[in-house]
């Protein structure tokens, strides 16, 4: 396997950089980061980024958590490992991934239930890590990225 090119975000000047001071100024509004690498994983399941899913399962990993949670992510709404509130962030991610698949993209119920774990800053880091994720998945998905060893790099780069 080859990819189409080298990583967009890699060949334009600036945009890497950009792209990860937009990620660590979202960590800062107190959602928890293993909530943060749940919902990048979950919309990178739906999306089939194998680049990500790759990475955030490291990290995951990385942070300490049991392979049970790691493992039954897509399968989250049946599996009895996740918090009230990883619950309402990954329905939100599902929503938002999803954003085309209804009438009503992100029904009421999803964000109300949101709302009720999460203050208005930890929301709108929720909402600009989904929306972070799937540009992610798109990048990597156009151009073919490959995933591998380097990813466990990166991971290690990054904390």
């Amino acid at each position: 396997m080859e990819p189409r090119m080298k990583n967009p975000a890699m060949t334009i000047p600036g945009a890497m950089d950009a792209l990860q001071a937009l990620s660590k100024a979202v960590e800062k509004a107190g959602v928890p980061r293993v909530t943060l690498e749940l919902i990048h994983m979950r919309a990178s399941e739906i999306n089939g980024c194998a680049v990500c899913l790759d990475m955030h399962s490291r990290a995951l990993k990385k942070l300490g958590e049991k392979d049970e949670r790691i493992f039954s992510l897509s399968a989250w709404r049946e599996a009895p490992y996740y918090s009230d509130a990883e619950r309402a962030a990954l329905a939100l991610t599902e929503a938002v991934t999803r954003i085309s698949d209804r009438a009503e993209p992100v029904p009421d119920a999803i964000w109300n239930e949101a709302r009720r774990h999460y203050k208005e800053a930890e929301l709108a880091s929720l909402v600009m890590s989904i929306g972070t994720i799937n540009l992610w998945n798109r990048i990597n998905a156009a151009t073919r990225q490959i995933s591998g060893e380097w990813t466990g790099h990166m991971v290690a780069a990054q904390h």
